[in-house]
């Protein structure tokens, strides 16, 4: 008896080998960002600031990424994705080693600001080629392998982090300088020889433009989720979320937790997102994502325990998960994979940087003057308007984008 196997599944294309090294990389990149990220604030609250100001040391790595995301683009066309991406990872580790050794509020600000443009740097480049090297049937799936593996960094990360903090607010800083050099290493290695420039044939094709990408309604869509996702996910959660945790029960111990819980959540819903928006499509993922992070984050501000806390941050991280996979393989096939896109891709990642940047700014000031409550509402707000536009966008899987 002979089994019949779905039309398409004996001929799905393996995934490239350059981007099983970009995802191992991000693993190691992710950790360290986890080990920093639950003393971040508190680390810049020992400079006696406010949770404003504290919350805007966050914003400054996504402002710099935000006025550097241009010049990344151009970067990349210009000298190729694999030594821009090396760069951007030992400019960060530099500006991580300095953190360490900020001696006031100032100093810290600028540090960690600087860190933003190695980031562009080396996420511009990562784009760049997870775009390209991914065949249009598994670009999902791709998606939710990279990120996964960020996740799974972002939940072993953060609680080593807060464990690392018992021995000093500097010491993770020191540790994700030594994690970015691991990384860079990797990829140097594992990339040697690679050839990561388009091939002959792509150069007949126009690169495309932002005017041009701006007039497929899904990559507006695109850019108005990539802000609220900013906003929620990048900015909210990492910035102020911990300050809530430390708020509710006061130990050091549980910021780690609180976005380790977040972001396992996450990973064990890209397993799952990654197919569906290969099969289903990329836009119900998006919408339903959208939806449930507005409740995930939207209450957490009325949380008075730490199991509600970390209830809702599985919430949150489930909204998250589901974002993530449909709107990136959204802008990738606007893109298609016959042209180049650096400028298309880094307006959607300033897009999502311009929501990382305000969210905890104005969230910060909305807590300093209303409490957590009123200021986590805020991401409700933001997640529901960003459905919108998904409403009236077109479905783009297995289309291209002149189809649009």
């Amino acid at each position: 008896m002979t089994t019949t196997r779905p039309q398409g599944a004996a001929t799905r294309p393996d995934v490239p080998s350059e981007i099983w090294v970009l995802v191992v990389s991000a693993f190691l990149i992710a950790i360290g960002f986890g080990l920093v990220s639950p003393v971040l604030p508190a680390y810049a609250r020992s400079f006696d600031v406010g949770v404003a100001a504290a919350s805007t040391v966050v914003s400054a790595f996504a402002f710099f990424r935000l006025v550097f995301a241009p010049a990344g683009g151009a970067l990349v066309s210009k000298f190729s994705e694999r030594p821009v991406y090396l760069t951007g990872l030992l400019v960060v580790a530099a500006s991580s080693l300095a953190t360490a050794f900020a001696q006031s509020y100032t100093e810290l600000l600028i540090y960690r600001g600087l860190g933003g443009v190695g980031s562009t740097m080396f996420t511009v480049s990562a784009m760049a080629l997870l775009v390209r090297l991914a065949p249009p049937t598994i670009r999902g799936r791709v998606t939710s392998y990279y990120a996964s593996s960020f996740l799974v960094g972002g939940m072993v990360g953060p609680v080593l982090g807060g464990l690392l903090a018992g021995f000093g607010l500097r010491v993770p800083f020191v540790v994700y300088a030594a994690m970015l050099v691991l990384a860079a290493s990797a990829v140097a290695y594992g990339l040697r020889g690679a050839r990561l420039r388009a091939a002959p044939d792509r150069s007949t094709h126009p690169p495309m433009t932002v005017r041009e990408a701006l007039g497929h309604r899904t990559y507006l869509a695109c850019l108005a989720s990539a802000f609220a996702n900013g906003w929620c996910n990048f900015g909210v959660r990492v910035a102020v979320l911990p300050q809530l945790a430390i708020a509710v029960r006061n130990e050091p111990w549980v910021a780690g937790v609180v976005l380790a819980v977040a972001a396992a959540a996450t990973a064990a819903t890209l397993q799952v997102a990654g197919r569906l928006t290969d099969s289903v499509g990329r836009k119900p993922l998006v919408i339903v994502g959208l939806g449930i992070t507005a409740v995930g984050l939207g209450v957490i501000g009325l949380a008075d325990s730490l199991w509600l806390l970390l209830v809702l941050s599985v919430v949150s991280g489930v909204g998250a998960g589901l974002v993530n996979p449909g709107q990136q393989a959204a802008v990738a096939d606007v893109i298609g994979n016959e042209r180049s896109g650096g400028t298309v891709l880094s307006t959607f990642q300033m897009s999502q940087d311009a929501g990382a940047i305000l969210g905890p700014i104005l969230v910060g000031l909305v807590v300093d003057a209303a409490g957590y409550g009123w200021g986590f509402s805020t991401v409700a707000i933001i997640s529901a308007l960003a459905v919108l536009p998904w409403l009236a966008a077109p479905e783009t899987l297995h289309r291209e984008p002149e189809d649009t």
